[in-house]
C-alpha cells in the first residue's frame, strides 16, 4: 500500500515561546522570532509563574519581578530592531506551567510552540520531567525545541547558504501530518529537504540464510523503502529538489547521525496522537526524546 503525502501546505499564523527569561533561553527565542518572520505570523511570549507551596504574596512577587523581566526584554528586542514591524505580545501567568501552556495554545489559536532546556527552575529541566511528557503527547500544536546543542543563531534567519532541512519519517500517519511542515519550510527558503526511513533490525525479521540471502533481503527492503520515499513527495507541492536516504539500525542513532553528515538545520518528525501508549506511541516517544536531547540542532514534532 502507498502512501501519498497531502498536497496542501501548512501556514504558521501564530509562534508561542515559553521562557524563564535565563540566559539559556535567549536561543530559543532567537529561533521562536526567526521562524514568526518567517511566516509572517504573530509572535507570543510566555513565562509561568509556578510555586504554588509558598503562598499568595510570595507568588505575587513573583509575578512583579517576571513582568519586570519581561519588560527588561520587550524594551531590549525593540531596541535590537528583533521585534520590528512583527505582531507580537508578553504574557505573565500564575499556576501549573503545562496547564497555563495549554491554556494560552488554545486561547491565542497557537500553531506552534517553541521550547528551550537547560534552563532555570519550571521550564529549565523541560526534557526531564513531567511537563515534558505532556508537552510532547498532548499540546495541540507542532513543537520545536531547541537543545543546549543547537545553533546559537537560526538559520533560517540568516543570509547566504541556508542548511537542509531533514524529515524522519516511519511512514506511519503521524508522518503525513509533519511532512506539509518540512515541506513548507523547505520551499519557503529554497533548500534541500532530505527525507529518512530508518529499518530498524526488528522490522526486518530475517530469517536465517547466507550472507548473500541477507543482503539481497536487506537490499530488497531498502529499494522498497526509496520508492515509498519518493512517493510522499509526488503531491507535496515541494518545489525544492529532495534527497532520499534509507538507514539500518537504531531509529535515534542513525536521525543523528543523517543530521550531522547533512548539516541539518531542523529535524522534522512526527508523534502519534494516542491517549493509550502503545507499544508503537512508545517507540516514537523513546526515539523524539533521544533525538530532541542529543540533536546539535532544534526539533520540531507534530503530533498526528
Amino acid at each position: 500500500m502507498s502512501i501519498v503525502a497531502p498536497s496542501i501546505g501548512v501556514q504558521i499564523r501564530s509562534v508561542l515561546i515559553a521562557t524563564d527569561f535565563s540566559r539559556a533561553s535567549e536561543k530559543p527565542l532567537r529561533h521562536a522570532i526567526a521562524v514568526a518572520r518567517l511566516f509572517e505570523a504573530r509572535f507570543y511570549l510566555l513565562h509561568v509563574v509556578s510555586s504554588p507551596a509558598v503562598g499568595p504574596q510570595a507568588t505575587n512577587a513573583a509575578t512583579e519581578a517576571a513582568w519586570s523581566d519581561a519588560n527588561q526584554l520587550e524594551n531590549q528586542l525593540i531596541g535590537s530592531g528583533e521585534l520590528a514591524d512583527l505582531p507580537y505580545e508578553f504574557l505573565v501567568r500564575q499556576g501549573n506551567v503545562w496547564e497555563e501552556v495549554r491554556r494560552v495554545i488554545s486561547e491565542r489559536q497557537v500553531d506552534l510552540l517553541v521550547i528551550g532546556t537547560h534552563g532555570r527552575g519550571g521550564l529549565g529541566k523541560l526534557l526531564f520531567g513531567s511537563v515534558a511528557e505532556q508537552i510532547f503527547r498532548h499540546a495541540d500544536c507542532p513543537v520545536l525545541t531547541v537543545g543546549p546543542g543547537s545553533f546559537q543563531d537560526p538559520m533560517i534567519d540568516a543570509t547566504g547558504v541556508v542548511w537542509p532541512f531533514l524529515f524522519a519519517t516511519d511512514f506511519g500517519t503521524a508522518s503525513l501530518h509533519a511532512l506539509p511542515y518540512a515541506v513548507s519550510f523547505a520551499n519557503r527558503l529554497g533548500t534541500k529537504l532530505v527525507l529518512l526511513h530508518v529499518i530498524s533490525p526488528f522490522s526486518m525479521r530475517l530469517h536465517r540464510g547466507t550472507a548473500t540471502e541477507i543482503m539481497q533481503t536487506e537490499e530488497l527492503a531498502r529499494q522498497n523503502s526509496l520508492r515509498r520515499l519518493k512517493e510522499l513527495t509526488a503531491n507535496s507541492e515541494l518545489t525544492v529538489t529532495p534527497e532520499f536516504i534509507v538507514e539500518f539500525g537504531s531509529p535515534s542513532e542513525k536521525i543523528l547521525r543523517v543530521a550531522g553528515m547533512v548539516g541539518a538545520d531542523v529535524i522534522i518528525m512526527g508523534m502519534h496522537r494516542s491517549a493509550h501508549v502503545g507499544p508503537a506511541s512508545h517507540t516514537l516517544w523513546a526515539t523524539a526524546y533521544e533525538v530532541v536531547r542529543s540533536a546539535a540542532c532544534p526539533v520540531m514534532t507534530v503530533r498526528s
